[in-house]
């Protein structure tokens, strides 16, 4: 036996050995692995070209050509043909820089004209033949080849920027096309001679993060041949999630009072020839009166740049990754589509962590998924658990895995608001027998939502608290909000937060320590995101609205808050404070997925 299994390692290792002096990719536990023949940067071949589109957005007769890059192995010049990792950017060429009023100004009322923003001016890097120099020193050793492409409107590439619109997904398409033959490639912006790419086998695998994660999957909503797999980490899936929650106006944390036209100048790094045209028909055509920050309505220009709307011919194996702690691009951009692409019956992963914007799966993860899809290597991947969630105390590389997400195991249990003072109560199963007095809140964005929950009481906020938990506490999926209530003005913001308690106020606490999650919604909006009307004061309204995805564990000692509140300073806009909500609590309710269900609810609280 001690034999057989010596021979056995010496014949793997001699395997490996010809692999290696073959300069050919070589594989081992499901993962392609460092060729020592690949690793030599001075070996590598880089160009660069320009891929045709079959879009015109600059409006110059001529279909738009994008700017792509690639590094490959010199031994792909001797025959030896490889698959391809491919990234793309509206960021490679440089970006707006900051400048006093690029920004939309938030304090003023609800629905008010707002005064023009300033358009900041990109100074065009444009770099050749090296756009980027991601992704190359991980992938090109394992046998891959690289490739870039700055994003139409940008760098070099010809085009417009339109954050988000077709020619944004038809860019990366086109590229992919080239790679498998479909498509020409030229040596030059606006010349005729051929560049071939010889040197692949055709098939590719996308990731990025951020935008550049956003694109990986406007390609994949193409269908394009070719396109195996993806792994966008922390994307931007739609760009109505992201500037507005459930009618409202709502920026990006850390970016108080982007939108689209704002992005839109911060990547308009394009031929300056051309930006005086395309600012004209995009920015202050199409966005300008697309966007709404009157209402936030949902409506075609934001459906538009949907990616949920457009999956339907979507083929590539999609691995998620992202932040429950992500209040840049919220972790519903990538529930959204991961549930959605399950439903489809495509091979889905999805991997989240507990910090914030950005975070990619481990690395041996990616690695297996891109040599499933792209090398056809048998390493089960796509197999057993679909979700890997990192726990609390737990490093990025070490996730624990889940048959699915929202954990199957999660139920939703129905809270009441029992008051027990003026603007604070009681988060329990059972309704409150008597008929409740109604409660009233005062709206006055000075008080930011963090200083709301750690205050005993307060007239700007309604909290409501679980009793103390006897034992952990598993949430996992959406939460969810009904309520009924009143405004003393046609419009109003709605800022709700799930929350532990006590608050944590060391400078060193954990991330995870106090916000559970948030959600934010319009009541104007009570019938649908696509219609809006103004409040009759003192009239009562009822919508419910989904919380942001979260998967945590609260733990015992702990509380669990519902805080009801209306500017919040860090993502509204700011009105004059003095709004007065009042909230119907006998109609209100608070639904949170709880793994276990109401019997594991009712037992931590009571144990």
């Amino acid at each position: 036996m001690k034999k057989y299994i010596l021979l056995s390692f010496i014949f793997a290792f001699t395997l490996q050995l010809i692999a290696q002096e073959k300069a050919e990719p070589w594989f081992k536990d499901g993962e392609a692995q460092i060729v020592p023949a690949f690793e030599n940067q001075k070996d590598w071949i880089r160009t660069d070209l320009w891929v045709e589109t079959t879009f015109d957005t600059d409006s110059d007769g001529k279909p738009d050509r994008m700017h792509v890059d690639v590094t490959r192995p010199k031994q792909t010049e001797d025959g030896l043909k490889l698959p391809v990792v491919y990234e793309s950017s509206p960021y490679f060429a440089g970006v707006a820089p900051e400048v006093e009023g690029a920004f939309h100004d938030v304090h003023h009322e609800l629905g008010a004209e707002e005064k023009e923003i300033v358009h900041p001016s990109v100074k065009r890097l444009g770099e050749r033949p090296i756009i980027s120099n991601s992704q190359i020193k991980t992938w090109v050793p394992r046998g891959y080849i690289v490739v870039h492409s700055s994003s139409p409107g940008t760098g070099l590439s010809q085009g417009s920027p339109t954050v988000g619109g077709d020619n944004e997904s038809l860019a990366p398409k086109a590229v992919i096309d080239w790679l498998n033959g479909r498509a020409k490639g030229y040596t030059t912006p606006d010349g005729n001679e051929e560049v071939k790419a010889y040197w692949t086998t055709g098939k590719v695998g996308m990731t990025g993060t951020s935008y550049n994660g956003t694109i990986p999957l406007a390609a994949a909503t193409t269908g394009v041949e070719g396109l195996e797999a993806i792994i966008p980490i922390a994307p931007n899936t739609s760009y109505y999630h992201y500037y507005r929650s459930n009618g409202l106006v709502r920026s990006p944390g850390g970016y108080l009072g982007e939108d689209v036209d704002v992005l839109y100048d911060f990547i308009n790094s394009g031929d300056e020839s051309k930006r005086a045209h395309n600012n004209e028909t995009y920015r202050d055509d199409e966005i300008k009166n697309g966007i709404d920050r009157k209402t936030g309505d949902y409506n075609e220009f934001w459906a538009g740049r949907d990616y949920l709307n457009d999956m339907k011919p979507m083929k590539a194996a999609l691995f998620m990754s992202h932040g429950f702690n992500d209040w840049n691009v919220m972790p519903e951009h990538s529930y959204r589509i991961y549930k959605a692409a399950e439903e489809m019956g495509l091979p889905v992963k999805i991997y989240y962590h507990q910090y914030g914007h950005g975070g990619p799966p481990p690395f041996t993860m990616m690695n297996k998924w891109f040599t499933k899809y792209l090398f056809g290597i048998d390493n089960g991947i796509e197999k057993g658990p679909k979700a890997w969630i990192v726990r609390e105390n737990d490093k990025n590389d070490n996730p624990t895995p889940y048959a699915d997400y929202p954990n199957p195991d999660a139920e939703n249990v129905t809270l009441h608001l029992n008051s027990t003072s003026p603007n604070e109560g009681v988060l329990a199963i059972k309704k409150k027998s008597t008929v409740q007095l109604q409660a009233m809140l005062r709206d006055d964005y000075n008080f930011s939502g963090d200083s709301l929950a750690q205050l005993s009481s307060s007239i700007h906020r309604l909290l409501f608290t679980t009793p103390i938990l006897k034992e952990d506490l598993h949430l996992s999926g959406l939460s969810k909000l009904n309520i009924k209530l009143a405004s003393s003005k046609p419009a109003a913001n709605l800022s709700v937060y799930m929350v532990s308690l006590p608050w944590n106020t060391d400078k060193n606490a954990k991330i995870t320590d106090n916000i559970i999650t948030r959600g934010w919604a319009d009541p104007q909006n009570s019938k649908s995101i696509s219609e809006s009307e103004p409040l009759k004061p003192g009239k009562f309204y009822e919508l419910s609205f989904d919380l942001i995805p979260d998967d945590q564990v609260i733990p015992a000692g702990q509380q669990i808050g519902l805080m009801i509140f209306s500017s919040d300073s860090q993502f509204t806009l700011l009105p004059e404070p003095g709004t007065i909500l009042t909230v119907d609590l006998d109609k209100t309710t608070l639904e949170i997925p709880v793994v276990g269900g109401k019997e594991k609810f009712e037992k931590a609280i009571n144990k």
